[in-house]
């Protein structure tokens, strides 16, 4: 094993590789450990503010392995549990605190809502007049990066872990797709295993492979005023998002850190290689003005003298979410970089995560949201780059409402029929690049967000009336950013079959839904296969899943004779869903779309005025439907057919939004958002979706059925919906039974049919699992600080019989 980077992060997994009985590992650094951009850290270590259990868990872990490293390796980390505290000032940011805290206590970080006042006696020097609360953590606070990595490394030592320093790696050997070692300007290491940790040259350093790392470094700043009176170093870290600012004693005196709104991407091309220990002249004219508003919560930093303005390089990626995991380009392959300003607060996590996912297999926590193949290589685009960074770093301290949009480096993706939805006055988010309609503005209306909220937004009423119109008549949806794939040759099915829980290698002319599993039985992909013909097939996976299950599925080739091509760009995907669309299917095709002719799954080519699509008959909304599979030359003729012979039922356009109320109403799950790679296929409740005697099992039978072998299960998702028709759930919001977290919500929506917000959670029951134990309960959610009381149900809440899919 080589790891490439001697920052805090390639010291942590170097340290937890060496834990797990993996000692033969180089740890290189091009310099001296530290001189990339550990070194000039702000150090803060704080637990709160993310709504992912993953990310949470990897804060903590870290706290906890920085208050007891020193007495491991001799060498402290420099880690002052002195608290911390997060200050909302607007209605929109205490409300998202108070959703955030109360996550944050159901992962067991200990957070208190306190008062202005509170916030004044721990922190004198703070202005509080327009503060509305504080959250407080007793036991986060700072630490030092150069100490921490130090005795990271220190301890990587003592497990006999080699450290060398002043050895650049300048590429990498491979063979058949897989890494074979590292290229130095004084040789090669043989390795089995490469882990790029090389934080703002990480991206250069994968190019020479091919690899996509899409992180770009961006100017990072902080003042430090000279010492004063007045100022304890046993104060909490403050942290001020609305003026941009943090703040804490550093040397006698105070540190500012500043996160601005729009930042300053630094060296777009490449990142010169000897830039060790480097700073970056700051840009006073730019960065006045936010610093400014940042001095005037602690008014004291404006009178003091200034020690040093400093400017040094972080990098960020395209989602500000960390790149992690095995790279899609190749084998044994690793990455982890991109930490967008937290590598220190969750080095260790991070260290710990990927030593494990490298000697496991698989990572044993929920990586979906981080995973490197989530990524596409036009992000890597310098242009793309340069334009989405200037926003990534602002998102820091922005507040995070549901369903904004990221605005910058947009109109990457368009589907053929874009222009034809910006005629119907569609309003477009991001979707994996793509712009996705979300909602519709009515006719006289345009399409825009008037003012970003937690609760009822403008186009509240049009998504409304998008979702009726497909339980009650019938709506037409663009999804052509699904990933989709022809997969072909002599052996397709029985490769399909062996990676597949179901049967897929069936009649012609069947779609099917199904998972893939790893070895260990969790969930690498849930998805649907089509039968096309004996030895063609057709693969649909959602988008943020595209490269992982191209990837999955073309490592598991092995020597069959099988062929995937991705065909994602090639084919527009239009759906008509809803009671409606079978009469608006009919008047548009001479094929025989009848219940008995075309019943349910049924997959097949029919014309649509000069086209050939490939009709599919299944739903993801609850309702009767189909899925239009149409060449993209021809996507727009189709289109304007369907649409036009829409007007006589009644035909309305429906968006994302209308998406996820409806398939949230039905249960339907949505990989890396209600079930991830740490769930069972049980657990997940699609059991149902399993072949058990299928003749040549499939990959990760053995571990689900034992699963099932070794009695009820005691975890399990469960569908939420609250009694009460006001709140909103969106995600992270705590479920009880009996007043006791069990779990959380892990996606939501507004069931506008059921009559309020409803959701998926994973819920620890602790005991047997069963409708008994439903039923003894008394289930509550809290949202925002209130509780309300819910429904909790194992079958879909609506239509669980599912005669309306059937019809």
């Amino acid at each position: 094993m080589v790891v490439v980077g001697g920052g805090i992060i390639g010291a942590s997994v170097a340290y937890h590789l060496a834990h797990l009985g993996w000692t033969d590992v180089v740890l290189l650094e091009r310099d001296r450990l530290t001189s990339g951009t550990t070194w000039h850290a702000a150090g803060l270590m704080v637990t709160f503010g993310s709504l992912s259990e993953t990310s949470t868990e990897l804060r903590r872990y870290t706290r906890d392995l920085f208050a007891r490293l020193e007495a491991e390796t001799g060498l402290a980390t420099g880690l002052k549990q002195v608290g911390f505290i997060e200050l909302a000032t607007e209605p929109g940011r205490l409300e998202e605190y108070r959703r955030v805290a109360a996550f944050n206590r159901y992962c067991g970080v200990e957070v208190h809502e306190i008062s202005p006042g509170e916030v004044k006696e721990l922190f004198p020097l703070a202005r509080t007049d327009d503060v509305l609360a504080g959250f407080y953590v007793p036991d986060d606070g700072r630490v030092n990066p150069v100490d921490a990595t130090m005795s990271l490394a220190r301890g990587a030592r003592q497990l006999g872990v080699t450290v060398v320093e002043g050895v650049p790696a300048t590429g990498f050997l491979t063979r058949n797709g897989t890494v074979t070692g590292v290229r130095t300007a004084y040789g090669d290491i043989e390795a089995e295993y490469v882990v790029n940790c090389a934080g703002m040259w990480a991206r250069q350093l994968g190019e020479t492979v091919g690899v996509n790392i899409p992180l770009q470094a961006a100017e990072h700043y902080y003042l430090l005023t000279t010492p004063f009176d007045g100022i304890d170093g046993s104060w909490p870290v403050l942290e001020d998002p609305a003026s941009y600012g943090y703040f804490r004693e550093e040397s006698g005196g105070l540190m500012l850190g500043l996160f601005e709104p729009v930042c300053a991407p630094w060296q777009v091309d490449r990142v010169p290689a000897d830039f060790s220990f480097g700073t970056i002249t700051p840009d006073w004219d730019r960065m006045s003005p936010y610093l400014a508003r940042a001095m005037t919560r602690v008014p004291i930093s404006m009178d003091v003298g200034v020690r040093d303005f400093f400017c040094g390089p972080e990098s960020f990626t395209p989602d500000l979410a960390p790149i992690l995991g095995e790279a899609p380009e190749l084998r044994n392959y690793f990455v982890a970089a991109g930490l967008n300003s937290i590598g220190i607060l969750t080095g260790g996590g991070v260290g710990r995560t990927l030593a494990r996912w490298i000697v496991d297999g698989r990572p044993d926590v929920d990586v979906t949201g981080f995973h490197i193949d989530r990524l596409h290589p036009y992000q890597r685009n310098p242009q793309y780059r340069a334009t989405r960074t200037v926003e990534s770093l602002g998102m820091v301290y922005e507040c995070h409402y549901p369903g904004r949009s990221m605005r910058t480096a947009r109109g990457a993706k368009r589907s053929p029929v874009h222009h034809r939805l910006v005629a119907q006055r569609a309003y477009f988010r991001e979707v994996s690049g793509w712009e996705g309609a979300d909602w519709y503005a009515p006719e006289g209306v345009e399409p825009a967000v008037e003012a970003l909220s937690w609760g009822r937004q403008n186009w509240f009423p049009y998504w409304a009336a998008e979702h009726h119109a497909a339980r009650t008549g019938v709506i037409l949806m663009d999804m052509s950013f699904m990933a989709k794939f022809l997969v072909q040759g002599r052996d397709a099915g029985r490769v399909l079959d062996r990676v597949s829980a179901n049967r897929v290698d069936g009649e012609p002319g069947v779609i099917t839904y199904t998972q893939w599993l790893n070895e260990g039985g969790t969930i690498e992909a849930d998805l649907t296969v089509t039968k096309l013909d004996e030895d063609r097939f057709w693969v649909v996976a959602t988008d943020t899943a595209h490269r992982h299950v191209e990837t999955w599925l073309r490592r598991h080739l092995g020597d069959a004779h099988a062929f995937v091509t991705d065909v994602t760009s090639g084919y527009a995907q239009l759906n008509i869903q809803g009671p409606r669309s079978r009469e608006l299917l009919a008047s548009v095709t001479s094929a025989d779309v009848s219940a008995q002719a075309f019943g349910y799954r049924a997959a097949r080519y029919v014309d649509i005025g000069f086209a050939w699509v490939l009709c599919v008959r299944i739903t993801y909304l609850g309702e009767l439907g189909y899925e239009l599979y149409v060449p993209a030359e021809q996507a727009v003729h189709v289109y304007d057919r369907v649409a036009e012979a829409g007007r006589a039922v009644g035909l309305r356009h429906a968006g994302l939004k209308a998406l996820s109320s409806l398939r949230m109403e039905k249960g339907y799950r949505d990989y890396g958002h209600d079930i991830d790679n740490t769930d069972s296929v049980l657990e997940a409740g699609l059991g149902f979706a399993v072949a058990w005697d299928k003749p040549g099992g499939f990959v990760g039978r053995a571990a689900v059925e034992a699963a099932r072998a070794a009695g009820p299960l005691t975890r399990r998702l469960v569908q939420v919906l609250l009694a009460d028709p006001e709140p909103l759930m969106l995600h992270a919001e705590v479920v009880r039974r009996n007043g006791t977290p069990v779990g959380y919500v892990r996606s939501a929506s507004y069931g506008f049919t059921l009559g309020g917000a409803v959701g998926l959670a994973m819920v620890d029951a602790g005991q047997p699992f069963d409708q008994s134990f439903i039923d003894s309960g008394e289930w509550t959610v809290e949202v925002a600080g209130t509780t309300y009381p819910a429904t909790v149900s194992l079958r879909p809440l609506y239509d669980p019989a599912n005669s309306r899919i059937k019809m």
